[in-house]
């Protein structure tokens, strides 16, 4: 925009307008679009006096948001608040006196919402006579239409400035056939990519209205989903992703459908990744989750929380001998930071010589099943849930699964193992055990919703095989068990007449094809130590032992950090450690 000198335009944050620094991308991209048309003669082009500061950050690993007057005087309106501290979520509505406006608000802690809620208010939409429906979670009851409900002027993407109409009808126009049509046509979604979720809806749900099938395919190289391509493997018994390239695919594959395809492998065979290395992402080849500065983390399983002084004894002298940041994690258990690539068979023999095996800390498999003390030490405990909490993650250990999976074993009603917060949850009442499925923790945290309730401790466990396999089966890539049920048509009671009624008679092949991967189980880290040529794998450079030296840790309360001020600021190092990385996954 033209300032005070008139041979000088600035937009962003360089520029003062109305007395106030506008540091996001959509007031910079009206003010580049003013500064045009002033360059171009339009002097009387100008910016509106109120500029619509709604936006959606990620602040310290936050998701937050905020949309018209997040605060609101009591004059002009009421406000609606949830908030759920155990979950660190808080939302707040503010809508007019009369309840029929909304007018602003702030999200923190899950901010999934804020799309839907932004076009509401800028487009005047009506609210329910109930306005808390418009912010709290799912099973609460709350809920929002169809994205097909807004009217056609509504700005989606406020980035590029394009329209739910301009959406539309890329597709009804047919110039657009699918998402990555409608992207490339409008730019919609490609600066912050925050509004993406809401353009996906809108093309799907056009698609659909338009009586054509929306399939989510996994990338270029196959034409099918996941579940068609898991049923595809299992039919036909591949057992290699050049077979199931040959098979069923075209060209040589990518970084996303060579992973998705050994999580199949694992899923159907328990294959475990030492036996196609190189379709693996970066942690499972290396059986570890890498960190900042080209380290890795070690962790090792530690069933249930439960582990004795002798054992505890054996981490520290590991820790101590190969100087590993020690932390204790949420999940129960102890985690090592720091570990070199080629120190990482070393410190694994150590740890499976002293009877750990990997806590698979690094794969989208079973992490922890996290439990309280319950009846063996607490006076409230109803049941014992140490014991069921380590056969529960015995039994499922190595589990691969579309995602993560975490579970939970609580004694009684108080809940301290947070067994409604995870993928799975047990939790001891009288006369049984109620277990919940599909919670999550995270960026976008749900309760697990109550499956089936004062059951014993082997229908728990019949009723997890069916569950677990049929999520494993038909979810899609990077689904967590939580975003699965909210997707499953019918939802829980559906999964209930699944799991509980059988009513697609695949209850016993669920519960065979769980037992199968039961009994094939084997630790990664036991094969890689024991396999010279795996072992090989972890040299840094591939041509030679030397050791990374670019690796700088500072001190920190009596243990060692990677030096994250250095990784931070300096640039040439980071791309040197990234073409290292690239040269190592690629050329091994």
């Amino acid at each position: 925009m033209q300032t005070s000198d008139d041979s000088i335009y600035a937009i962003g944050e360089i520029a003062l307008y109305n007395q106030m620094i506008f540091g996001l991308v959509a007031p910079g991209y009206d003010m580049a679009g003013v500064a045009v048309d002033q360059i171009l003669g339009k002097t009387e082009s100008l910016m509106p006096a109120e500029i619509d500061m709604s936006t959606k950050l990620k602040l310290i690993g936050v998701d937050v948001a905020s949309f018209g007057e997040p605060f609101m005087p009591a004059s002009k309106g009421h406000s609606v608040i949830f908030e759920n501290k155990t979950q660190h979520l808080y939302k707040r509505i503010n809508v007019s006196l009369d309840g029929k406006s909304l007018l602003g608000g702030i999200l923190v802690g899950d901010a999934s919402d804020y799309n839907m809620l932004h076009q509401v208010y800028l487009n005047g939409m009506a609210i329910p006579e109930d306005a808390a429906q418009l912010i709290l979670p799912a099973t609460e009851g709350g809920a929002f239409g169809s994205a097909l409900d807004l009217p056609d002027t509504a700005q989606i993407c406020s980035c590029e400035n394009v329209s739910k109409g301009q959406i539309c009808g890329a597709i009804k126009d047919g110039s657009c056939e699918d998402l990555a049509g409608v992207i490339s046509s409008t730019k919609a979604s490609t600066s912050c990519g925050g509004c993406k979720p809401m353009v996906t809806d809108l093309v799907n749900e056009t698609l659909k209205s338009l009586g054509k099938t929306v399939k989510n395919v996994i990338c270029e190289h196959f034409e099918y989903s996941r579940q068609e391509l898991y049923g595809i493997i299992k039919i036909k018994k591949l057992t290699s992703f050049n077979e199931v390239l040959d098979t069923c695919g075209t060209g040589h594959g990518c970084e996303t459908c060579k992973p998705l395809v050994s999580s199949i492998f694992a899923s159907l065979y328990n294959f475990t990744p030492n036996k196609e290395d190189v379709t693996q992402d970066t942690n499972d080849k290396f059986l570890a989750n890498i960190q900042r500065n080209g380290t890795y983390s070690v962790v090792p399983r530690i069933a249930g929380g439960e582990i004795t002084p002798e054992g505890l004894i054996v981490l520290g002298q590991i820790g101590s001998k190969y100087n590993l940041y020690t932390k204790i994690t949420g999940g129960a258990r102890i985690d090592f930071f720091g570990a070199e690539l080629n120190d990482l068979p070393a410190i694994w023999k150590e740890l499976i010589d002293a009877g750990f095996e990997s806590g698979h800390a690094y794969g989208k498999s079973l992490r922890t099943v996290k439990s309280c003390v319950g009846s063996t030490w607490c006076r409230y405990g109803l049941d014992e849930s140490i014991s069921f909490a380590i056969e529960l993650e015995n039994r499922y250990k190595g589990l691969r699964s579309p995602h993560k999976l975490k579970g939970g074993v609580s004694g009684c009603i108080r809940e301290c193992a947070e067994a409604r917060g995870k993928d799975f949850g047990v939790i001891a009442v009288e006369g049984g055990w109620n277990l919940y499925v599909g919670g999550n923790g995270g960026a976008t945290p749900r309760h697990a919703e109550l499956l089936a309730e004062k059951i014993d401790n082997e229908t728990v466990l019949k009723y997890l095989d069916r569950y677990l396999m049929y999520y494993i089966q038909t979810a899609a890539p990077l689904m967590r068990t939580a975003a699965w049920l909210d997707k499953l048509e019918g939802g829980i009671e559906q999964l209930k007449k699944i799991v509980i009624d059988d009513s697609l008679n695949i209850a016993s092949e669920l519960e065979k094809e769980m037992q199968f991967l039961i009994d094939a189980y084997e630790c990664e880290w036991k094969q890689a130590i024991e396999n010279e040529n795996t072992k090989k794998r972890f040299n840094h450079f591939v041509n030679s032992d030397d050791r990374d030296d670019n690796l700088v840790f500072v001190p920190m309360r009596d243990q060692k950090c990677q030096n994250t001020g250095k990784i931070k600021n300096n640039s040439y190092f980071k791309q040197i450690y990234l073409w290292k990385l690239y040269y190592q996954n690629t050329k091994q």
